[in-house]
């Protein structure tokens, strides 16, 4: 699969069945023709915001959408702090491999998670909140697993972040979160696609109340 055939794939995404299909037979490559290649800089502007803003009562940490987990080989962390969670097998496989995390968790984020409330005293995601991936309303469901307190650092492209009403879901989700503080960012450090290849999202943090 191409790069430029990748991307235009990624963005084409409209159900969880889509996503399966595509990183089915994506995940063996992924890392390197599609992280490594284009310099996929969200895991690395992930770790870099969680640093900043977690304290050592963030834990356990959960990778919403964790792929192959290039945020756990990011946040280098003991694996028993963090737990990845992906619709994928096949990612999820590649994952397991880097010993970066404690548990991992094949569920559809679309639907209610198998975890109990207030289970995780963080949530990190990177490349989920786009195009046909995962909505807004994923967000009450990561809220319920998550503890008083809890960080929450994800992306959100930027494109989507109004056109999807995730700045809507947020506004709605006031009264449960602390107010969020938001960082404009470029996805992409070399990636010639002349029409992705300038994409920017949005870093969004905040806590649990």
């Amino acid at each position: 699969m191409s790069e430029k055939r990748s991307l235009k794939n990624v963005y084409s995404i409209k159900t969880p069945e889509d996503s399966i299909n595509l990183y089915r037979s994506w995940a063996s490559s992924y890392d390197a023709d599609f992280a490594r290649q284009n310099d996929y800089q969200s895991p690395l502007e992930i770790a870099k915001y969680f640093d900043k803003y977690s304290n050592n009562e963030d834990t356990p940490i959960l990778d919403v959408g964790a792929g192959t987990g290039l945020i756990g080989e990011c946040l280098n962390l003991n694996s028993r702090k963090i737990d990845a969670i992906d619709i994928s097998p096949e990612m999820l496989n590649i994952a397991k491999l880097k010993n970066c995390y404690s548990k991992i968790i094949e569920a559809d984020l679309t639907k209610r998670l198998l975890i109990g409330d207030n289970h995780y005293g963080a949530v990190v995601s990177a490349g989920t909140f786009t195009h046909g991936h995962v909505g807004p309303d994923a967000l009450d469901e990561l809220l319920r697993i998550t503890r008083p307190g809890g960080l929450f650092v994800l992306t959100i492209h930027y494109k989507l972040f109004k056109k999807a009403g995730f700045d809507t879901k947020i506004l709605e989700l006031e009264g449960s979160i602390t107010k969020p503080s938001f960082h404009e960012v470029r996805v992409y450090g070399n990636n010639p696609d002349k029409d992705h290849g300038n994409d920017k999202v949005i870093i969004t943090v905040f806590r649990k109340k």
